[in-house]
């Protein structure tokens, strides 16, 4: 299994290794060990989520304030999606940069993002299932959003496919926006959990 981390730091793509033969396929999506190695501290499962999407629902961009915020670990079994990765903290020396990595059935990959990282995704195919686990429970008062066509982001969306968001998602502000009303983590929240997690697995 292969890691390497993208350009939104705290982030990173996991290249797994699918084992095959005439009766199908076994994919090992998620292995603590290395996830660990490559964070510094594991991923704390406190929820397992499973969305289906038709081609063009885009979820997203999303995000918790931190602490404690909410770690991803995004996998696809199922169809394809560009997976986005957002940094949205503030005082982050990469604030409003963006990475992304396609993720599909055939060649499996993860991704990881870290607490206080938006995160989006659009569906590719039809019927496409998006897993991720999470580090910390939903809390809808905790847990806000910037819109995915914020025109200073620039996420790199496909051209040929016609979207359909949530009506929250629509409503969402622009980072800018978002910025204004207070509504983003900042690289120091961020910095501070992080070091956290990472004392509690030295101990």
């Amino acid at each position: 299994m292969n890691v390497r981390e993208l350009a939104v730091p705290d982030s990173y793509v996991l290249d797994l290794v699918p084992h095959g033969d005439n009766r199908g396929r076994f994919t090992e999506w998620y292995r603590a060990d290395v996830l660990t190695e490559a964070v510094g501290h594991p991923l704390t499962l406190a929820q397992a989520n499973h969305s289906v999407s038709a081609r063009g629902v885009l979820r997203g961009v999303h995000f918790a304030l931190v602490p404690p915020g909410q770690a991803k670990y995004v996998y696809c079994p199922a169809g394809r999606v560009l997976d986005v990765v957002v940094d949205v903290r503030i005082g982050s020396p990469t604030f409003g940069t963006a990475d992304a990595v396609e993720l599909d059935s055939e060649h499996p990959r993860a991704v990881y993002l870290a607490e206080g990282l938006g995160h989006a995704f659009v569906a590719l195919e039809d019927r496409t299932s998006v897993t991720y686990l999470v580090s910390t429970g939903y809390s809808p008062g905790r847990e806000f959003g910037v819109h995915p066509m914020d025109p200073d982001l620039a996420l790199p969306w496909p051209a040929d496919v016609e979207f359909e968001l949530s009506a929250k998602d629509t409503a969402a502000p622009t980072l800018a926006q978002a910025r204004d009303r207070g509504l983003l983590p900042t690289m120091e929240q961020c910095t501070a959990r992080y070091e956290e997690l990472r004392a509690q697995n030295r101990r």
